[in-house]
């Protein structure tokens, strides 16, 4: 899978792609990200990149003849055709659902949006896909498309090493609960021991009790994810 990322501050993704699960698959070469700067498309001689809001307004916007011609040259340096995501937090909400959908692509675009937003004939001539981490603002959109990345990254096939891993997590079980409470050694620690049915070696006994804490988590935590099903 290819991933570019269209971005003002390229150096910000340094640590978060060379580090951990996202640095073992591009090794592997089951992930290619590529970091598109945005400024050398800027406009004049201080390739300006963004400008005021026309009709007033607080803040700065990113030009659409900046956006367009980076995204634009990020197409044809590639052989499958491109899904535009532009990080925004008036898009869809990123969730294990469209995490899965994205991963299914050959390649993706994520436009890393800055200052008040990015003029609308970007998104409009682009076709753009407006996609939020969450109901909160940031300074830019370097840390969702970080986001991003890893939760598309994690789930192509052999990243980690085991499909079970995925398919476990919280929002990805077939019922779209939580995951429930897990233990690790020692089986004791200040008085507190690992449930007994989890060192007994009942596999249907395990199955059924992490099913109901799974549901139990979920009902106290998350209760419109049961909500939803009822």
């Amino acid at each position: 899978m290819l991933i570019q990322v269209v971005t003002l501050f390229p150096e910000m993704f340094a640590g978060v792609l060379d580090s951990s699960i996202l640095k073992r698959a591009r090794r592997g070469g089951r992930l290619d990200v590529h970091l598109v700067p945005l400024r050398p498309f800027g406009v004049g001689l201080h390739r300006q990149t963004d400008d005021y809001p026309f009709g007033g307004g607080v803040g700065m916007l990113l030009r659409a003849d900046v956006v367009v011609p980076a995204v634009e040259w990020a197409m044809m340096h590639a052989k499958a055709s491109a899904h535009v995501v532009f990080t925004s937090p008036q898009g869809r909400l990123f969730t294990q659902e469209v995490a899965r959908e994205l991963s299914r692509l050959e390649h993706v675009i994520i436009v890393a949006g800055h200052y008040e937003g990015i003029d609308e004939r970007a998104r409009a001539l682009l076709q753009a896909d407006e996609i939020s981490i969450g109901d909160f603002v940031l300074t830019g959109g370097e840390l969702p498309a970080m986001v991003m990345v890893d939760g598309l990254a994690r789930l192509l096939p052999g990243v980690l090493g085991s499909s079970r891993g995925a398919e476990d997590d919280s929002f990805s079980r077939e019922n779209g609960w939580l995951e429930g409470p897990q233990y690790t050694r020692p089986e004791t620690y200040r008085g507190l021991a690992v449930p007994s049915v989890l060192t007994e070696g009942n596999h249907e006994a395990i199955r059924q009790y992490l099913n109901s804490m799974a549901e139990r988590r979920t009902r106290e935590r998350r209760p419109d994810l049961l909500a939803d099903q009822e």
